[in-house]
């Protein structure tokens, strides 16, 4: 059975990017723009992996990562941003985050994350 990726990201190229990527390495990928709906699907099934952005309208990729930890501790998540800050960087070093990469997102460094994440 393949493992579920859900991708959080209000950029329709990033996850449109993100789906045929994770599921040519064979991943089962749900992909939203909607912080809010990820979060309903999120409460709802759990993700083997989430990848979100940081900065989003209505729910940040911060209260996804709490959220995450409080309903899946075992369940790791990959924060891509923009908007990458020493104190953005901390918190969510704070919250157990798995990895953290700026945007432009390189594609093999994000393959071997996931590979790594799923791993562990």
């Amino acid at each position: 059975m393949p493992q579920k990726i859900i991708v959080i990201d209000d950029e329709k190229i990033v996850c449109d990017m993100a789906k045929r990527i994770l599921e040519n390495e064979g991943y089962e990928v749900e992909t939203f723009m909607n912080s809010e709906f990820a979060l309903e699907r999120i409460r709802q099934q759990r993700f083997d992996l989430v990848i979100t952005d940081l900065k989003m309208e209505n729910i940040s990729g911060m209260d996804i990562l709490k959220e995450v930890n409080h309903l899946y501790p075992h369940t790791r998540v990959i924060m891509i941003t923009a908007y990458a800050t020493l104190d953005a960087t901390l918190e969510a070093i704070r919250e157990r985050i798995y990895d953290f990469f700026p945007k432009p997102v390189k594609i093999e460094e994000l393959k071997k994350s996931v590979k790594k994440a799923l791993e562990s």
